[in-house]
């Protein structure tokens, strides 16, 4: 009797496991491809000239603070939607995706427009050449057409992952991505007729991809027996689900936005110690977000198992899961910097850069191989972990403290008050990770963060 215990428990480990990684593997793959696309950039670029792979580089910065923040309002919905999806309730999934459309239909608008518009005094805002200020300000013009559609299309897919139908989120992002891909190479080398573009291919490459995205997601939804895309959901009045997708993704999305732009600050110190440092920091971004496929698939993975459990009040279960999803992060960090290390000589052999840039690459490479490890953690119990129970507002207190009042003032000290060597100033900024890992730990430890966040009266 006893050993069949031991078995049975063995089992269910694994199996915990493998339910978590059976999530994490379609987005892993989701993440590769996006990461792919940034390669393909880079790659592309790199055959036009260092400064269109910095503009680039720059003005993507922008367009990232958006992102993040169509992704603190995805993880909000995702953190009600995935509570929700435990007890069955797919209309009040519906309603929660149409409140989260409202706010991202509206932020895509607020960024589109300067974008559109005023392109040049966005790129201000992160170097002050102005090559790279009218390169930057090219690409800008061309993608803020796209912010429209890429609002509807990641609220989608962030609900279709809480809902665990993270396959079908995966085929469409992918689906997107490949066409990304394959309209660079045409745009930018002027294939099959069209001109060279340069960094505005790259552009307009991004904006057809995500508009062809949003019509697979509608198509998707014409047929979805689950959840679907209703407009007019976007104009219902529902007081209590309001209410609480307010107290609990504002400060996810307060934590996104404020997470975010300080790190495009982290780009406009680079920016300001020359060319070389935002070239080598192109591709080592490019390089780094290969290394976190598999860390950030496990914390997206961690947020939709870990709020399901919650959602059906299986707290044991909720515990267990977080548990898993930390061991199996950990491992997925020390894999990563192991890739980081292993993929170095090749793309530093192969880029196109100054002797000097090379030099920063090298280095810059090298504390990466660790840097990941912070990220992952943070990452997963901040954003997975601590959202699946609606825990928002300890994430952005602690990230804005841990940024704000110590990363981006140490960048700003480091390189324009004391004037210490770009490598020191680099290494500096990339110790903000381990700096708040104390806190995460202890708010880990504590379990304020499981909490059941069913309204029953709906």
């Amino acid at each position: 009797m006893e050993r069949n215990k031991m078995q049975m428990s063995t089992y269910e480990n694994r199996s915990g496991y493998a339910q978590i990684l059976r999530l994490a593997l379609p987005i892993m793959i989701q993440n590769l491809f996006s990461a792919a696309i940034s390669s393909a950039d880079v790659i592309m670029l790199n055959t036009v000239g260092q400064s269109a792979i910095s503009a680039a580089s720059l003005a993507v910065q922008y367009t990232n603070v958006l992102f993040m923040v169509f992704y603190g309002l995805g993880s909000g919905a995702a953190m009600l939607c995935a509570q929700y999806w435990g007890k069955g309730e797919v209309g009040v999934i519906e309603k929660v995706e149409g409140i989260a459309l409202r706010f991202s239909v509206f932020f895509a608008f607020l960024f589109a427009l300067p974008a559109a518009t005023v392109p040049e005094l966005m790129m201000t805002l992160f170097t002050k050449d102005a090559e790279l200020i009218g390169l930057g300000a090219q690409y800008l013009r061309i993608v803020s057409v796209s912010y429209l559609c890429w609002s509807i299309s990641e609220i989608y897919l962030a609900v279709l992952r809480s809902i665990e139908r993270v396959k079908t989120s995966t085929v469409l992002n992918v689906s997107a991505l490949l066409l990304n891909i394959l309209l660079n190479a045409v745009f930018v080398f002027g294939w099959i007729g069209f001109p060279k573009m340069g960094i505005r291919g790259v552009a307009l490459a991004t904006t057809i991809s995500r508009v062809v995205q949003l019509i697979l997601c509608i198509a998707v939804s014409a047929v979805s027996k689950d959840v679907k895309i209703r407009t007019k959901l976007i104009f219902e009045k529902n007081q209590v689900l309001m209410q609480d997708f307010i107290r609990l993704s504002l400060p996810a999305l307060g934590n996104d936005i404020s997470w975010s732009v300080a790190f495009s600050m982290y780009s406009v110190v680079m920016g300001h110690l020359g060319t070389d440092m935002v070239a080598a920091n192109s591709l080592v971004v490019v390089v780094r977000n290969f290394g976190t496929v598999m860390c950030f698939g496990i914390a997206n993975a961690s947020s939709i198992r870990v709020g399901k459990e919650l959602g059906a009040g299986r707290f044991d279960e909720a515990e267990d899961s977080a548990r898993k999803s930390m061991r199996l992060t950990v491992a997925a960090g020390v894999l990563g910097g192991i890739l980081i290390a292993l993929i170095s000589p090749f793309v530093i052999h192969y880029a196109s850069l100054t002797e000097t840039a090379r030099g920063y690459l090298k280095i810059m490479l090298l504390i990466n191989t660790y840097y990941i490890m912070g990220a992952a953690v943070n990452t997963t119990l901040i954003a997975g972990v601590f959202r699946a129970g609606g825990d928002t507002r300890f994430g952005f207190i602690c990230d804005t403290i841990d940024m704000w009042c110590y990363g981006v003032p140490l960048g700003f000290l480091a390189a324009f008050v004391w004037k210490l060597p770009p490598m020191v100033v680099y290494f500096l900024l990339c110790t903000d990770e381990f700096v708040k890992w104390p806190w995460v730990l202890k708010r880990y430890k504590s379990k304020k963060w499981m909490k059941n966040l069913i309204r029953h009266e709906l």
